[in-house]
């Protein structure tokens, strides 16, 4: 049953009252997604005994000695992904070498058998506690392979291991905003100190549907993010871009090989866009690292990517209706080195001082090409209070139309921002972008594949008094939520 919504708007010289809502369209998201979608950025934080070695993937005969910290500071490494505007962490509690940063009891390979506070360290707590402290939201990765467990390649690593490893985690470190599967499927390693190369089938090991289950049960709240979701994609690269068309549906395939799609056993390719038919909301997760590499390495204390770098994989990521997933390397000391968070901060100031003044703020709206009086079903004016499920709709049969921001004097902007209503489902697929000048109407950008956010960063400086936006392709009526102008100062 369509809910009725009565709205008495007085704009562009005519009313809408009594309106039914835009029917929806295509894939829903859930109340999680919706969640998950509405963070927009936050950091994946890897340290452990690669942190030590130098290496990016630990062998899994780590000695946990080396975990020696001296001035581990959960606070001081969320604080610093909070100054750059990122609103959540996830730990990355155990990688592929098996160490457990917490007191497990799956496994001796963990915290307590080290150094640290006497044994009585707890990694993944103290994080819990900084997140708590300062309104950050926690995420949590267990890697599925485990390099030194002697049970890994047979059911019992994961009934008896992997997944009371979860339940843990899940049990006494939520509440949960994301919870982080990979396709890490097995090769060379420890096991317990068989020295062998261990290979499973990564399309059924797992077990993944039961293991999923996991999450629904323990933490509800969590989105599941994998190569196949089932909430977030992965976009299918590690450079934190999203394609220029992204859709947020989505249909994972397994490559040509008979096998059910699974995590690690997917076209990556395909997650860069997704597909406009996809059969599932499944919105992508652009994970890229600050530094070259995940975990920390001291001759990279000098390569941290630039605020002009972490500006341009934002505008391709969150700006593309995705989520960004930067990766923090804490040091051998068990804090963010100082050059990271210099970068984290200058960034967090661009992105707050920009998106401060929506510059359309008080402009007149204007809606054309409507096809007749009483089309709209909800008011332009919604486009400026910055909420994303309050919009603009116009009448079923109207996919076409035009909406004009007045300024009634110049002002100079480098960003536009739209937003769909995306509990109606993404629904523009092209839209072209206006100002008026000398008398007429200029072209000035064109964007595809709208969704929860596209940010336009336009190569120059506009100045203008009218600008508008037409919506050039669009399978459905358009529900806008989202129509602003932005100035980029670095």
């Amino acid at each position: 049953m369509k809910r009725l919504i009565v709205i008495t708007l007085l704009f562009a010289g005519f009313y809408s009252f009594a309106q039914n809502a835009p029917k929806p369209y295509g894939p829903l998201p859930t109340k999680t997604q919706l969640q998950w979608q509405e963070t927009e950025m936050y950091c994946i934080i890897h340290w452990g005994p690669d942190t030590y070695t130098g290496k990016e993937w630990g062998n899994g005969d780590e000695d946990p000695q080396l975990i020696n910290l001296k001035q581990f500071n959960a606070m001081q490494i969320v604080a610093a992904a909070k100054a750059g505007g990122f609103k959540g962490i996830v730990v990355v509690a155990k990688h592929h070498d098996g160490f457990c940063l917490w007191p497990t009891k799956t496994t001796e390979h963990n915290i307590s058998k080290s150094p640290y506070k006497n044994g009585k360290g707890d990694i993944v707590r103290e994080y819990r506690e900084a997140c708590d402290k300062l309104g950050m939201k926690m995420g949590i990765y267990c890697s599925p392979w485990d390099r030194n467990s002697a049970l890994y390649g047979k059911p019992e690593y994961v009934t008896d291991v992997f997944r009371r490893q979860l339940k843990e985690l899940y049990t006494n470190y939520g509440p949960l905003f994301i919870t982080w599967f990979d396709g890490a499927n097995g090769g060379d390693g420890y096991y317990g100190g068989a020295k062998e190369t261990r290979t499973i089938d990564k399309s059924t090991y797992y077990g993944w549907p039961d293991t999923w289950a996991i999450v629904r049960k323990l933490q509800p709240g969590a989105a599941i993010f994998g190569d196949v979701g089932p909430d977030v994609r992965w976009v299918g690269n590690e450079k934190g871009e999203a394609g220029e068309t992204c859709w947020e549906t989505y249909t994972p395939h397994a490559p040509d090989s008979g096998k059910m799609p699974g995590n690690g056993y997917v076209r990556d390719y395909e997650g860069t866009e997704g597909q406009r038919d996809g059969k599932y909301w499944m919105p992508a997760e652009c994970d890229v690292p600050l530094r070259p590499g995940w975990f920390y390495h001291k001759d990279q204390d000098n390569k941290i990517r630039s605020v002009d770098s972490l500006l341009s994989i934002y505008y391709k990521s969150v700006g593309r209706a995705a989520c960004l997933d930067l990766g923090l390397s804490p040091d051998r000391l068990g804090r963010l080195y100082q050059n990271d968070v210099d970068s984290l901060q200058k960034f967090g100031r661009v992105i707050a001082q920009t998106f401060s003044i929506n510059l359309a703020a008080g402009a007149t709206l204007t809606a054309s090409n409507i096809r007749g009086r009483n089309k709209m079903k909800y008011g332009p004016r919604n486009l400026l209070d910055n909420n994303r499920y309050s919009y603009w709709a116009t009448d079923d049969r109207v996919t076409m139309p035009q909406l004009v921001i007045n300024m009634h004097h110049a002002r100079t902007f480098n960003v536009i921002r739209l937003r769909e209503n995306i509990k109606l489902g993404q629904r523009i697929e092209a839209v072209a972008i206006d100002i008026w000048q000398n008398g007429k109407w200029e072209q000035i950008a064109t964007a595809t594949s709208i969704g929860a956010n596209r940010l336009i960063r336009l190569p120059q400086d506009i100045s203008a008094t009218k600008v508008r936006l037409r919506v050039t392709k669009s399978p459905v009526c358009i529900a806008l939520s989202d129509f602003g102008l932005y100035k980029e100062n670095k």
